[in-house]
This record gives C-alpha cells, sequence and structure tokens, in this order.
C-alpha cells in the first residue's frame, strides 16, 4: 500500500471520529428538563390514536408507528420551549405565540393565533431548511398581520438563511407602498416581493452559484390567510375536517411548468427523478441564478377568507409531503389539537398542541421512510372542537 492510500484512509478516520463527536454533542444539546412517553398507533384505515405521560423533569419521546408494513419503533429527545423560538445547528424547536381577537357580529372572542414548528436534519448529511415566524410583522389599516414561512435551500442552505432573514421585510415594504383605497393587492404584493428577494441573492455572492431555495409563506390577519408558494414546499389548510391544498408544488413534470420550462429553451430530463437541465428537481426558487430562465422566482398566490370552518394550518418542506399524503397530516395535526394526544402531567396553560403535532408529523416522516430535512409549522386558527375528528 503505497504512503498516498494510507493518509487517504487516516484522512477518512479523522473525518469519521468528528462527525462521530459531532453527533453526540448535537445529541447532548438536545436533553431537556422534561421527559414525556408518546405512545402513537396509526391503524390500517389511517386513524390515529395516542396517549402522552411522563413526569416534569424530563422529556423524553418514544413514538411508536404500526402501518401495514408493520411495526417501528423511533426515540428521540427534543427540546420544546415556550413562546420562543430555539435555533441549533441541525434543529429548530418552537413553542407559540398567540392572540385574542374579537368577532365583528359578536362579543365573543376567540383565539385566532397560535404555533407549533420543528425542523430536523432528517437523513441529510446538512441541514439546508430554514423557517421563520414573524408575529406582527405588518400593521396596515389598523389590522395586523403575522408572517410564517419554510424555506428548503438547496446547493446549501445559504439562500434560505438569507430568505429568513429577509423576505418578510421585503413583504412589509411592499405593502407600506402600496396605495388606494381598494385594499390591499396580495398578489401583487407577493409577486413582486419574491422577485426583489431574488435579486438580492443573484446580486450578491450567490449570483454565480448554483444556490437557491423554495418558499412557501403564508401572511394572516384577522379575516384574510394569504399563501405564497415557490417551489415544492406545501401550504395544507383543514376547514371543516376537510384537507384544501393552498398551493401546488412546482414540479418539473408538471404539465403547465414542463411546458413554460421548454418553451424558455431549457429541458426536463429524468435523471434520478425529472429535474430541470438534469439538476434541479424544482421547476421554481428563489436563487439559481446559473438556471434562469428555466427556473424562475414567481410565486403563486392564493387568497382566502378565513372562516370559523378554518381549523388550521399547515406549512412544510417536501421532507414532509413526499411520504405523507395531506388528508393524513390533517388528520394527524386534528387529533394532536382534539387533545386526543395528551400530556398528563404538564400544568394546565403550558400546553402547545400545536408544537405536538409538528413533532409527531416529523417523525412520522421519518419512520416512514423520508431522507430529505423536515421542517413543520403548525398554525392553529381557532380552537379545535373535540367533536371533529
Amino acid at each position: 500500500m503505497t504512503s498516498g492510500s494510507g493518509d487517504d484512509i487516516n484522512g477518512v478516520a479523522v473525518i469519521r471520529t468528528r462527525n462521530g463527536r459531532r453527533r453526540r454533542l448535537e445529541i447532548r444539546r438536545l436533553k431537556c428538563t422534561c421527559e414525556t412517553m408518546m405512545n402513537i398507533t396509526i391503524t390500517e384505515n389511517g386513524d390515529v390514536n395516542g396517549i402522552i405521560s411522563g413526569d416534569d423533569d424530563r422529556r423524553v419521546k418514544s413514538l411508536q408507528l404500526k402501518n401495514k408494513e408493520g411495526n417501528l419503533s423511533l426515540q428521540r429527545s427534543l427540546a420544546l420551549s415556550s413562546s420562543t423560538e430555539t435555533s441549533e445547528e441541525n434543529v429548530v424547536v418552537s413553542g407559540f405565540g398567540e392572540r385574542t381577537c374579537k368577532k365583528t357580529d359578536d362579543s365573543r372572542s376567540f383565539t385566532c393565533m397560535s404555533h407549533g414548528l420543528l425542523s430536523v436534519i432528517g437523513r441529510r448529511r446538512e441541514m439546508e431548511d430554514a423557517v421563520k415566524v414573524e408575529l406582527g410583522f405588518m400593521d396596515k389599516g389598523g389590522e395586523r398581520y403575522d408572517f410564517y414561512g419554510v424555506y428548503d435551500g438547496h446547493g446549501g442552505s445559504r439562500v434560505a438563511e438569507a430568505c429568513k432573514e429577509r423576505l418578510h421585510m421585503v413583504l412589509a415594504e411592499g405593502m407600506v407602498e402600496e396605495e388606494g383605497g381598494n385594499g390591499i393587492d396580495w398578489e401583487k404584493v407577493m409577486v413582486e416581493g419574491f422577485k426583489k428577494m431574488d435579486e438580492e441573492v443573484n446580486r450578491g455572492r450567490f449570483g454565480e452559484e448554483m444556490v437557491g431555495s423554495t418558499a412557501v409563506v403564508a401572511v394572516v390577519g384577522k379575516e384574510k390567510l394569504v399563501v405564497a408558494n415557490c417551489g415544492d414546499s406545501r401550504a395544507v389548510l383543514s376547514r371543516g375536517g376537510n384537507a384544501v391544498a393552498l398551493s401546488c408544488d412546482h414540479k418539473p413534470d408538471r404539465p403547465d411548468e414542463l411546458e413554460r420550462v421548454e418553451a424558455a429553451g431549457g429541458r426536463v430530463i429524468n435523471w434520478n427523478g425529472h429535474r430541470v437541465l438534469g439538476v434541479l428537481a424544482t421547476s421554481r426558487s428563489i436563487g439559481d441564478q446559473c438556471l434562469k430562465p428555466f427556473v424562475i422566482s414567481k410565486p403563486e398566490v392564493t387568497v382566502s377568507v378565513l372562516t370559523d370552518h378554518d381549523e388550521f394550518l399547515i406549512l412544510a418542506s417536501d421532507g414532509l409531503w413526499d411520504v405523507i399524503s395531506n388528508e393524513l397530516a390533517c388528520r394527524v395535526v386534528r387529533r394532536c389539537l382534539n387533545g386526543q394526544l395528551r400530556r398528563k402531567s404538564l400544568e394546565a396553560g403550558h400546553e402547545n398542541r400545536t408544537a405536538e403535532a409538528a413533532t409527531v408529523l416529523v417523525e412520522l416522516a421519518i419512520a416512514r421512510g423520508s431522507k430529505d430535512n423536515i421542517s413543520v409549522m403548525v398554525v392553529e386558527l381557532r380552537k379545535p372542537s373535540t367533536s371533529v375528528s
């Protein structure tokens, strides 16, 4: 064996040692002050049942999943914080924020905003997802708006992190600039905001690199829910017990996207999945200067009027949606919010069922074989009715 090959082997051994040490340190960071045992069973027809119990000293979650393929047991330690967002290198866990609104047709007040989120590296070697919550990021015409965003980077996390820091600010600036008495032109604000964000990252140090990010964002007011999506992350609303997709994934083989790419002179090649020029598995993103004009940053925008039938909103990266359907995701979250996954030992008023729901979805995606980073955000739009299953 030559000395050169011996050096290579030694180098690999050093890298493996460092990676092992890093993972052990990450596990230590994730240990927390409470321990809860959570047992969940998913029956063959898709029903979700479970109970959470534990003590107030430590929290460890044990997820037992059962489906048609068999049984799978999974254990993870997670830190849950209340009313704060904690960012680590590979894991982001958030508690919730909430506010109380008055309905215009009666004097009944209700909780119209609470949220929980979880973002994990999953089976990837690098964490490229980013998430952002900015409560009260904009006040316009006496109405307050909250912002929620999930960003799935590719080629690195830098564009996703840039979107996390800047996109909500760019959108707020666009809303301030809107004039006239007809209210906010949400589609115009979102399209121009995404375009400005795209120009910012492409003017920066990413302009000559194949680095980009998908973006799915939601702006929630007292009466309006606005979703803008660019890429293959997704937003799903639970309305009256039904799953309603508020975005459509921008996959290169989607017929209208395929037609657009080819009309611009590009090609979609099936190389380990359909990819633009055989490279990118999404046909829209922020960044990716090297793939323009085939990959564009223009989002698709949906504007919904909130009603009493709207229960919660799920925003997530494709690490979730690749293995879990809209309907199953809503069913899981609804059971969590209805208390069918309940914490016996936590003090009243300290529960965060939206964070619990996000955690259950992430662990279910891992159990179903998701190989991607997974970021999930659950936004509760009203208090759930225990009669809805």
